[in-house]
């Protein structure tokens, strides 16, 4: 499947040197390239993206434009993946990002941009609904444990790491009850013991959703665990069927 992609940024800079690493790229198809959000929302529509390579900051309102427009795909065009780049290691905007879901999203700081294997792969691994954030954003959820994530995450039983998975990719609780043939307050009962395991403090700031995934996430074993793996490819109609 070839993902076509948009990529906007107001960095000229920056623009460009995601065009380059993106436009050779084997499976990629990248056909625009804007300096503001509206600009990608017409890309978005014309060209029905997989993925939308966007910044944060952009214009017309230069505050959280990125992020705001992945909520806005989520209800409105949820098949279409966000990679968002960031200029700086911020949590709030990860979080932000990823409170709908993690399926589908990536966050990635602009100073680590410099592996055109890893950012294409970013791509397509979004285009198929799964999830990237970067390593530094991560480390922040989890440093102020005494455990390291990849020991609490040992503590889980099969079932909740199967479930935490299913967390990963996007699935509701009721989604995760159907997938797993569980009742929704067996799902929810795994959950509240996972937390318990993973050590997660209950604080109105931060989801211990999102902090599970993003821990989940920052394991190197997390790829070969999620469901999204096992599930088939995104694609328009005409082509295999997107989840």
């Amino acid at each position: 499947m070839t993902v076509r992609v948009g990529i906007a940024d107001d960095h000229l800079l920056v623009r460009e040197a995601v065009r380059q690493m993106l436009e050779e790229a084997t499976g990629i198809d990248l056909v625009a390239v804007c300096s503001d959000a509206d600009a990608m929302r017409a890309a978005i529509r014309e060209h029905d993206l997989d993925v939308a390579v966007v910044g944060i900051r952009m214009r017309p309102d230069m505050t959280d434009d990125g992020i705001r427009l992945a909520r806005e795909l989520r209800r409105t065009r949820p098949r279409t993946g966000v990679v968002v780049l960031s200029d700086h290691c911020d949590p709030a905007h990860a979080l932000a990002l990823l409170e709908d879901g993690s399926d589908g999203r990536a966050y990635l700081l602009k100073d680590r941009l410099y592996d055109r294997a890893q950012v294409a792969d970013t791509v397509r691994r979004v285009a198929e609904g799964g999830s990237v954030i970067d390593p530094k954003v991560v480390e922040i959820f989890v440093e102020y444990e005494s455990r390291p994530p990849a020991a609490r995450l040992d503590s889980l039983s099969p079932r909740e790491e199967e479930i935490l998975a299913h967390m990963s990719d996007g699935e509701s609780n009721a989604g995760i009850a159907t997938s797993l043939g569980l009742t929704k307050r067996a799902v929810e009962k795994h959950i509240n013991g996972m937390f318990a395991k993973l050590q997660l403090p209950v604080d109105p700031r931060i989801s211990r959703r999102v902090h599970a995934v993003l821990m989940f996430l920052s394991d190197p074993r997390s790829r070969d665990r999620r469901p999204t793996a096992t599930r088939p490819s995104r694609s328009r109609p005409g082509t295999s069927a997107r989840p």
